[in-house]
């Protein structure tokens, strides 16, 4: 009997354990703390830089490279600032353009608007008259203000509107305004194998531009500078961190008033003459043009 009650009550004791055990509280494991701060950052190679349909490289190839720290007030709203930099060929003997900016992303479900200020910074830039008559501005540097909105349809359509302006463009005096509209459409994720995604984009843009300030050696009088409408059309394929954008850029400007935009140590006789173009030279820098460009773009989030 004895033996019976020992048993009975060892029986009771193992089978008490796993009731205790889950009655037990079990200890929650903290969430992983988000943090506000990230860091983009990327580089390109490209065939020409070209800048709403003007080349800044002189029809040659340029690098370009950038960082931009970003901080997330919310789920909605970023604020970021960054440095970027591109390799060019301006008449005035700059080989970089240093581009300072800063502004806030906000949000609103299919809406992504964009404000901010960007400083186009051209270092070592000289006054030089050359043989053709052309005199660069030593200092091109200036700034703009902008806007921008890009409103996603669905998984496939996104469309978008743009507005910068600045003061003096190019350190002419002259006030400048662009506005373009933008459209892409992004393939189905199924499309391409492998990963690879693939998108079509267009944009479709206007410069006008004021009168340049009276300078008695590149500008003797003031005169309008020449507006002018601009697009680009092309594909691009991605993978990873990487994209292959293949486009096509061109614009209405006439070679006389490319030259006038451009100073064009090359530029040659034959185009029309004018307040701003008294030797009716004439540059191709302005006219379609090709464009392969391929880059990489990472953030510290996408890493981890």
């Amino acid at each position: 009997m004895k033996k019976v009650l020992l048993s009975v009550v060892a029986a009771m004791a193992v089978s008490a354990v796993p009731a205790l055990a889950a009655d037990m509280p079990v200890k929650a494991r903290a969430p992983a703390v988000v943090s506000p701060w990230d860091l983009a950052f990327g580089s390109a190679i490209m065939t020409d830089y070209n800048f709403r349909g003007i080349s800044q490289s002189a029809k040659h190839p340029s690098v370009a490279a950038y960082f931009e720290p970003r901080y997330n007030l919310n789920a909605n709203w970023q604020l970021y600032a960054g440095i970027a930099g591109e390799s060019i060929d301006f008449p005035n003997k700059a080989s970089s353009e240093i581009d300072l900016y800063g502004g806030v992303r906000p949000t609103f479900g299919a809406l992504a608007l964009d404000f901010g200020y960007w400083y186009y910074w051209y270092p070592a830039g000289q006054l030089i008259t050359y043989a053709n008559t052309n005199v660069s501005v030593a200092n091109a540097s200036f700034y703009e203000v902008y806007g921008k909105a890009a409103y996603t349809i669905n998984d496939y359509v996104t469309v978008g509107a743009n507005l910068y302006y600045t003061p003096s463009w190019l350190g002419t005096g002259a006030k400048g305004t662009y506005y373009s509209g933008t459209v892409k459409l992004t393939a189905p994720a199924t499309m391409l194998p492998n990963g690879i995604g693939a998108y079509a984009s267009g944009e479709l843009g206007r410069q006008a531009l004021g009168t340049v300030k009276f300078n008695p050696v590149v500008y003797p009088v003031p005169a309008d500078l020449p507006d002018y409408t601009t697009w680009n059309l092309g594909v691009g394929f991605t993978w990873k961190v990487f994209t292959l954008d293949l486009r096509y850029f061109d614009t209405n400007l006439t070679k006389s008033n490319c030259n006038i935009l451009t100073g064009d140590p090359g530029a040659i006789p034959g185009g029309t003459v004018s307040t701003l173009n008294g030797a009716g030279l004439q540059s191709s820098w302005c006219g379609s043009t090709f464009i392969a460009k391929l880059s990489a773009d990472l953030t510290l989030a996408n890493l981890k």
